[in-house]
């Protein structure tokens, strides 16, 4: 990840402009030694007029974020016209100066008090660190911004494939494409499930099904053990995933995964779909677009594949939640002490579902919820534990940062879906701004 940042350094020349040069450099300095790419003009912006020039080459192209670098004093218009003309998230930086009993040198937060409240009144969001350039904290606080700016404008650009309509009875997956539209800019592509999908998967070539075949052979334990038609069909599904993304340039999936995979195709829809995630391209089962759209948020903070997961039960003794589906984790995220197996479906006794503990570490999980009408953003933290599994298909034991009955209890109390999504690292901060810059409450759990 490496957010496009645009750099605007503001003053007002009855100000001492040559202590705001240096420390504007100094600023400049280390953006260029941060993880960040970095845009914007490499002078002081003055008056109006300098601001239009500058605006210029960002206009067309709006960065992630916006910094606007307060190197002294400036009323609120430059910045106004900043929100007007960028379509990108405002963070605004300070910096204070020595109390020499002298001159008020800059005056820096006093500008970013008017810029703020100039840009409250009018329903901007924005981010702000009054900090020496630099500052440990203040970068790590602009980073979180970039981040979230970034992962805005990639949902916005994004495309989501639904296969199907949610099962009847699982309100948990309904979702309101005009909602979407408006607070994401996310797209949503339906595809008929019968009609459309299985035809395209049924076509695929079967020296490709061969070539996948052969490579899974090599990292899963129990494949030559299972139905050699039923599990190359769900190889046909990956492959029909697969040719759909590149078609439609889909970031995600969210299928509608039975019972028309058993019934009318022969075979189950997880490994697909586990192998989907795999390659980057998120996937959620019982058509579950929201849960899609999160899987699709957290793999763009992490960078690592993601996963959506029912939680089914309490472990008293271990203050955890026992995380589970039939089989669709992604390989990656199996416990390397464990055995990664495959196997068939607990209910319908079909290939391909691959059986595995999840691998330990620190988890970041999340869910867009519609439970109260509009979105909110639930956000959590834990530690997957490792041990033995709870039960079979995909599952694992999650100690979260709150009393796993909190967590249970906050879940049921707010009628919350019964998927969640999950990656692995810590991104609870980026998700919080994230959802700031989109106006969308948090819940906590």
């Amino acid at each position: 990840m490496m957010p496009r940042i645009a750099f605007i350094p503001i003053a007002r020349t009855t100000f001492d402009i040559e202590l705001a040069q240096r420390v504007t450099d100094s600023m400049r300095q280390h953006l260029a030694a941060s993880p960040l790419l970095v845009e914007g003009p490499d002078y002081l912006i003055t008056d109006l007029g300098s601001l239009q020039s500058a605006l210029q080459t960002l206009v067309d192209n709006p960065p992630d974020l916006v910094l606007i670098f307060q190197a002294t004093f400036a009323d609120s218009s430059m910045v106004m016209a900043l929100a007007e003309a960028l379509d990108a998230p405002i963070f605004l930086w300070a910096v204070p100066e020595e109390h020499l009993g002298g001159r008020l040198r800059l005056n820096s937060f006093c500008g970013i008090n008017l810029a703020g409240h100039a840009l409250t009144r009018s329903g901007r969001k924005y981010g702000y660190i009054y900090a020496t350039p630099g500052d440990s904290q203040g970068m790590q606080k602009l980073l979180a911004f970039a981040r979230a700016g970034y992962v805005r404008n990639l949902m916005r650009h994004a495309k989501l494939g639904r296969v199907g309509e949610n099962p009847n009875g699982f309100e948990t997956c309904l979702f309101n494409p005009e909602r979407i539209r408006n607070v994401l800019g996310t797209e949503v592509v339906q595809f008929d499930l019968v009609d459309e999908f299985f035809p395209l998967a049924r076509a695929v070539d079967p020296d490709l099904i061969d070539s996948l075949y052969q490579n899974l052979m090599l990292n899963v334990v129990g494949l030559d053990e299972l139905d050699t038609v039923a599990t190359r069909c769900t190889l046909s599904v990956y492959m029909g995933l697969k040719r759909l993304t590149e078609q439609h340039e889909l970031g995600g999936f969210a299928v509608r995964c039975w019972p028309e995979f058993f019934t009318e195709l022969g075979c189950a829809a997880c490994g697909a779909m586990s192998m989907m995630s795999d390659n980057g391209v998120p996937c959620s089962c019982e058509a579950d677009v929201n849960g899609t759209l999160t899987q699709m948020i957290l793999q763009a903070f992490s960078g690592e594949a993601t996963f959506g997961s029912d939680m089914v039960s309490l472990d008293e003794s271990r203050d955890a939640l026992v995380l589970w589906h039939c089989g669709l984790a992604p390989l990656s995220m199996a416990d390397p002490e464990g055995v990664k197996e495959v196997t068939v479906h607990s209910n319908r006794k079909l290939p391909l579902l691959f059986d595995f503990a999840l691998k330990p570490g620190v988890v970041t999980i999340a869910r867009l919820t519609e439970s109260s009408g509009d979105y909110r953003l639930v956000i959590g933290r834990g530690e997957m534990l490792r041990g033995p599994k709870h039960f079979s298909g995909t599952t694992g034991l999650l100690h979260f940062d709150r009393p796993a009955r909190f967590v249970m209890d906050s879940i049921l109390s707010n009628g919350l879906e019964h998927h969640i999504s999950l990656t692995y690292g810590d991104y609870v901060n980026e998700l919080i701004v994230f959802a700031e810059i989109l106006n969308i409450p948090v819940l906590r759990i």
